[in-house]
């Protein structure tokens, strides 16, 4: 058996180092499932989020019996991983991906599908479904029907200065971030701010370039003229004036997307950007509001392989009890820290090298005084 096989090599390579009580599972791809185990893999090895939904399906095993959802096939696919005998081998994550596909017709046709748009529907899924229970809790009280819930996205403050305060999950607390975009008037000076909540920042990229400084591009200064002018509630009158953007909450685990497809009027399609982006292993998180710098830590990558938007393939790299690991569908080998920099991009416009880094996931790193 080939698979046997990897997984006894993996074991051989890592030898006496293999983490205690770790797993590392191939997943099977169902003909083009590749764009969801290689998200599922960064998942997992997402700690905080991984322990988070272990302990949920320990608490809720009664429960799992009853109605089936995204969050109980996920917390389900992560307890099976966790709980094999075998230190190694590939698991079938079916009743999930069929969940996947009856939840959202998006992921039904067997064409190339998104990565980053599957990432983001899971995590707004789970998210809902935790709210649904928490507001099933605390249903006898009308004050929090669903209603008042806040989703992603802008949080606006009701009126009369009447604040509902929003549900916080698990999933926010692993993920959730908060942006301020900041409008100053150039007339009078005033500086309106609004506040949004996200789950992953998607940073525009250019050739030869790095992930600091496509933050410093987010969080650079805009002026809003000519058609662009801003209403100035102070001079209550369209105005010139600056924006810009802001992160006021650094979020416990940063996930990066980069923009790396891109609609190109002239073709009337969108086109693979293969522009080299370094990503540190490393971070520092300068653009806060409070300018204090947050340092995070890489520990995941998906990587999309392949020349453009509409096929190709997906993979990823993870980094788990300080090694790094490669995960192909069902194909899990062991990788030198070195080889993670090859995943950067092409300096050249046209070149062999078709595997770039897509989705980033970095952890904070809480610094010992």
């Amino acid at each position: 058996m080939l698979m046997g096989a990897a997984g006894s090599k993996l074991e051989k390579a890592l030898g006496d180092q293999f983490p205690e009580g770790e797993r590392y599972f191939g997943l099977e791809n169902f003909g083009n499932t590749c764009y969801c185990n290689s998200v599922l893999q960064a998942l997992y090895f997402c700690v905080p989020f991984r322990e988070q939904l272990l302990e949920y399906y320990a608490n809720n095993k009664s429960a799992a019996e009853g109605e089936e959802n995204l969050l109980t096939c996920l917390a389900d696919l992560f307890t099976q991983i966790s709980s094999q005998k075998k230190k190694t081998g590939v698991i079938a994550p079916k009743r999930f991906v069929q969940r996947v596909k009856k939840q959202n017709e998006l992921f039904r046709s067997y064409m190339h599908q998104d990565a980053h748009e599957f990432l983001n529907f899971l995590l707004n899924e789970l998210v809902d479904i935790l709210e649904k229970e928490a507001n099933a809790v605390k249903a006898p009280s009308p004050e929090n029907s669903a209603s008042n819930k806040i989703a992603n996205g802008p949080t606006k403050p009701q009126a009369n200065g009447f604040h509902k305060e929003p549900i916080v999950t698990w999933v926010h607390k692993c993920f959730q971030g908060i942006l301020t975009n900041e409008t100053k008037c150039l007339r009078c000076e005033t500086v309106t701010a609004r506040d949004e909540t996200f789950f992953d920042l998607s940073l525009d990229i250019e050739q030869n370039s790095s992930i600091t400084s496509c933050l410093k591009n987010f969080s650079s200064t805009e002026t809003l003229n000519a058609e662009d002018k801003f209403f100035c509630d102070k001079c209550c009158s369209l105005q010139e004036a600056q924006k810009r953007m802001k992160i006021k909450k650094p979020p416990s685990i940063l996930v990066i997307h980069l923009k790396r497809f891109k609609y190109i009027e002239q073709l009337g399609r969108y086109k693979k950007l293969a522009y080299r982006v370094v990503f540190p292993l490393e971070l520092k998180l300068a653009n806060t509001t409070d300018n204090s710098d947050m340092e995070y830590s890489l520990f995941g990558v998906v990587v999309h392989v392949g020349s453009g938007p509409n096929h190709g393939h997906y993979i990823s790299l993870v980094k788990s009890h300080n090694h790094w690991l490669f995960f192909d569908d069902e194909n899990v080998e062991m990788i030198d820290e070195s080889a993670v920099q090859t995943f950067f991009g092409s300096a050249q416009e046209y070149s062999s090298n078709t595997d770039h880094g897509y989705i980033l996931f970095y952890e904070s790193i809480v610094r010992k005084s």
